[in-house]
């Protein structure tokens, strides 16, 4: 039976032959409460029986192809460590980015929706981060298509003491005024699948992840509802596929001619995220 680290991790690239070395590595790791450095540094570390044994139903799961967020049962947002079970998107890296922007506009007694908020990662970073901004008066509200999100997002709220008012929507449809929204909608093109991660198809929700036969659907909906859900002045955060800028662009200047409208790249270089607000 492997003893060290280093023998653990070989024995895991052999039963997971088909998993990604990374993510058997981000597994290994978080079981054993290392920072990635530390991992590194620390391949003689010898593991216990019990954490030997951890390993081996982990990799036994890796093996089958589910992700390793949905193993160890978190992901990390923002250092933000949050739930996350099967039904629930996995957070993404690139929408921290969103919520960083959103930080700076956000204002003192903002009525703020989470929409699609899948984990609720959205609006536990950007609620912890505004407290300590020191902004208050802050009202949240989240919402999703499905139940399973919900739930999860719930638990989360509770984690994190954030005070959260959830609802179930279909894009806009029946929720009430806001004076900042901010969503990672589903983007993808059905024509996308074959450059997609396997683990993320066989695992994640189809619906969190693909936006109709051009990846616009969320869009074109939300162009059409957004005025009767903002207050006056007020804003939006959207992430989008870094292929579909220009096609956004012709869609908001035709939809919302009356928005400041303001596209940014994510730190990789592609175009993902844009900012609207309501000149009135």
């Amino acid at each position: 039976m492997p003893k060290t680290l280093k023998d653990m991790r070989i024995k895991a690239s052999e039963m997971a032959e088909n998993a990604r070395q990374d993510d058997i590595d981000y597994v290994l790791a978080e079981r054993l409460g290392l920072t990635p450095s530390q991992y590194e540094l620390k391949q003689d570390l010898e593991l216990t029986d019990d954490q030997v044994k951890q390993v081996n139903k982990d990799v036994k799961k890796l093996a089958k192809g589910i992700s390793p967020q949905y193993i160890l049962g978190y992901a990390w947002f923002l250092g933000y460590k949050l739930k996350v079970a099967r039904g629930v998107l996995i957070p993404r890296f690139e929408t921290e980015e969103l919520v960083e922007w959103a930080l700076e506009h956000l204002q003192d007694n903002d009525v703020v929706l989470d929409l699609g908020t899948g984990s609720g990662n959205i609006t536990v970073a950007l609620a912890k981060e505004a407290e300590k901004k020191g902004l208050t008066g802050l009202k949240y509200y989240a919402s999703d298509i499905a139940d399973a999100p919900l739930l999860i997002s719930e638990e989360n709220f509770l984690t994190y003491g954030v005070d959260v008012t959830t609802r179930k929507a279909n894009v806009l449809l029946g929720l009430g005024k806001f004076d900042l929204i901010i969503s990672n909608p589903p983007y993808i093109k059905p024509s996308e699948k074959n450059v997609m991660d396997q683990s993320v198809l066989d695992n994640e929700p189809k619906e969190a992840l693909f936006g109709g036969k051009d990846g616009l659907e969320f869009y074109r909906k939300f162009a059409k509802q957004v005025r009767d859900h903002l207050n006056s002045g007020g804003r939006f955060f959207l992430e989008f596929g870094f292929s579909e800028e220009d096609e956004l662009k012709a869609l908001f200047a035709k939809e919302l001619p009356d928005f400041k409208i303001e596209f940014r790249k994510d730190m990789a270089g592609k175009p993902r995220m844009v900012y609207g607000e309501w000149q009135k």
